[in-house]
């Protein structure tokens, strides 16, 4: 990236307002599911109501169920004797 460039990024985007990069990955990853939620929705119905609808709903419902799933995983890691909250029974360094 040229100096020129740089010095327009920040003045347009001073650091103070950027967002890390985790945050602008999950939002990115959020709209991404939610056309694509939208566009399977509208294919099936028909209906824009309805896959605006489904669209909206479905990646709250799937946010819920991976939570659930997520916890079930870090149970099942530390009943095997890995570290309680990892989920991770050979990644994660034994509790002491």
């Amino acid at each position: 990236m040229s100096d020129a460039m740089r010095e327009i990024r920040s003045a347009a985007f001073p650091p103070q307002l950027r967002l890390p990069r985790g945050v602008l990955k999950t939002l990115s990853y959020s709209l991404m599911h939610l056309s694509v939620a939208m566009s399977v929705a509208y294919l099936l119905t028909g209906s824009w109501k309805a896959a605006l609808a489904i669209g909206l709903i479905e990646p709250a419902v799937q946010t819920l169920a991976y939570t659930f799933h997520e916890r079930a995983w870090a149970r099942a890691g530390a009943a095997q004797g890995g570290s309680p909250g990892c989920g991770h029974r050979y990644r994660c360094a034994p509790q002491t």
